[in-house]
């Protein structure tokens, strides 16, 4: 198994889980990872780190960018 880095850091878990989804539609395999220490009980609101297998780096990043807010991505209009 090769290593996993972090693709993103999403602000919550559902915003994780987006990530998640638009990375699966990818064929890519994707893991959730606390970002911060926090309580116990706070689970819906800590910082999510995204995780992917190194060698999906370069296609996961592009998966990303292609499926959100095309707007955002472009830059002449």
């Amino acid at each position: 198994m090769t290593q996993l880095v972090q693709v993103a850091l999403a602000e919550d878990i559902a915003e994780a889980e987006e990530l998640q989804t638009i990375l699966n539609q990818a064929g890519i395999a994707s893991e959730l990872e606390p970002a911060v220490e926090h309580h116990p009980r706070a689970t819906e609101d800590a910082p999510q780190k995204v995780l992917v297998e190194e060698n999906s780096l370069e296609a996961a990043q592009h998966a990303i960018e292609a499926l959100t807010d095309p707007d955002d991505l472009v830059s002449d209009a």
